[in-house]
């Protein structure tokens, strides 16, 4: 394939071409052409519709479709050569085609525009890395429900402030994620359900007088209608933001398991242990296993966020309809979604590997007074005290505890009584923190047996 000055693609409007510095500038071919596969898709359909409408003869799209064909697999070939002096990837596959097919490749843009193609390849693309997204967060979604499944029962603490706040189980803890990463996958569903309309056809801004037929190309590209505002059509860029804001929440939330993952691997706390696969050492503390694929989700969530702002940037100045600025939509929604597809998969695989330190999770569970709150409602439930009253007694037994350098179990009953006299020994029976999740079966609440209903409601909904 051979480059070509690029003032021919402009017609007779232009007598020379651009030099190197506006041809630098202008050209995307170095990022658009991951679109090619969704580029090509749309002009196949293009010229169906438009032999179908009698616009275009049936022996011109039938070169024009097997020339494409030709051109896809010099793609995925890797033997496509492409020319920065073409621009963009609608150009450099118009041109190849025309080698291939020679005159009838002119047609094919015959009632469109660069404007509406872009659009729907763009389009194309984010549908498709929605629907990667939603998988790669179920497959998350299922190693946490491994995970919670295995230790429904197991203790741990629960923190507020990262202080310890109440015991829970470790499968409320790992459920916890299952519902974050639940809304998130949500978010891209409905993301992808608003954007799934075809801006083909809507042409450089205004329509086209040709006869073709939109609901033909758009159920072809498997969209569920056209888009109904040709000015629309091309200049918005919504379904793209949509998908960079589903994106940053759902990277926050993959932020925040990762830091409690760099948390819990610390020898502070030596709650999990990550495998080697997702680890790394140190070039000169040989004791040294780094929790190194969680702090890099930690970080890469800055690239996404960060996308989210580059693209509402670039459009909130826009007049209708289409402007230049808005290539600058691309470089960022590549990046977002490789880095969230990366950071799903790393996380996924970090969880499902992962090993709980039970007996750790335990103690740990039982240090910080974290049964104080049970001690507080049962002086409620069994002597009928107000609960302000009832938080003032905790909180004096607590002090007992703390100046003797004792938890609260360890406290006799004399020296409960000693602060309240009508407790009697029941009180003990909810002071062990395995008596403590057990005793919190409200919906949604740690107790296992409601963290087993939750495992079984999101098993079926992910079936």
């Amino acid at each position: 394939m051979t480059e070509t000055g690029s003032n021919t693609m402009w017609g007779g409007r232009f007598a020379a071409g651009p030099d190197a510095i506006m041809e630098a500038i202008n050209a995307s071919i170095g990022f658009d052409r991951r679109m090619a596969r969704q580029d090509i898709e749309g002009s196949r359909a293009h010229a169906a519709m438009l032999a179908a409408t009698g616009i275009l003869t049936n022996n011109d799209a039938e070169a024009i479709r097997e020339g494409l064909l030709t051109v896809l697999s010099e793609i995925e070939e890797e033997r496509f050569v492409y020319s920065s002096a073409l621009e963009d990837i609608h150009m450099n596959v118009e041109a190849r085609l025309k080698e291939i097919v020679g005159e009838p490749a002119g047609r094919l843009h015959t009632a469109r525009s660069r404007n509406d193609q872009v659009a729907t390849d763009f389009r194309l693309w984010v549908r498709g890395q929605t629907d990667a997204a939603v998988t790669g967060l179920e497959a998350l979604q299922r190693a946490l429900l491994s995970q919670a499944e295995a230790g429904a029962d197991w203790v741990m603490p629960g923190f507020t402030h990262l202080q310890t706040a109440q015991p829970v189980t470790w499968g409320h803890h790992m459920m916890a994620y299952v519902e974050m990463f639940g809304r998130d996958a949500a978010r891209f569903r409905d993301a992808r359900a608003r954007m799934n309309e075809s801006p083909l056809g809507a042409a450089a801004l205004a329509g086209t007088s040709f006869p073709i037929d939109r609901e033909m190309t758009a159920q072809a590209l498997g969209f569920d209608r056209p888009c109904a505002n040709s000015l629309d059509a091309v200049s918005d860029r919504d379904f793209a933001l949509e998908f960079l804001a589903a994106a940053s929440i759902c990277a926050m939330h993959l932020s925040r398991i990762a830091e409690e993952l760099v948390i819990w691997t610390s020898a502070q706390f030596r709650f999990v242990a990550l495998s080697d696969r997702f680890s790394t050492g140190s070039s000169i503390m040989p004791q040294k296993k780094n929790p190194d694929a969680a702090e890099l989700i930690r970080a890469k969530i800055g690239r996404i966020f960060g996308a989210n702002v580059a693209l509402m940037t670039v459009m909130k100045g826009l007049p209708l309809a289409y402007s230049k600025d808005m290539q600058e939509d691309k470089e960022q929604v590549f990046d977002a979604a490789d880095n969230l597809m990366l950071a799903l998969a790393a996380m996924e695989g970090m969880i499902r590997d992962m090993q709980a330190n039970v007996p750790a999770l335990e103690a740990a569970a039982a240090s910080g007074f974290s049964t104080a709150t049970d001690l507080a409602d049962w002086l409620v439930r069994e002597l009928d005290m107000p609960f302000r009253d009832a938080h003032h007694v905790t909180g004096t037994l607590v002090a007992m505890a703390e100046k003797r350098g004792c938890d609260l179990p360890d406290l006799t009953l004399e020296d409960m009584a000693s602060v309240e006299p009508r407790i009697t020994g029941g009180v003990f029976d909810v002071l062990g923190v395995r008596n403590s999740v057990a005793s919190r079966t409200s919906y949604g609440g740690t107790a296992p047996e409601q963290v087993r209903a939750q495992i079984a409601r999101w098993k079926e909904k992910l079936a």
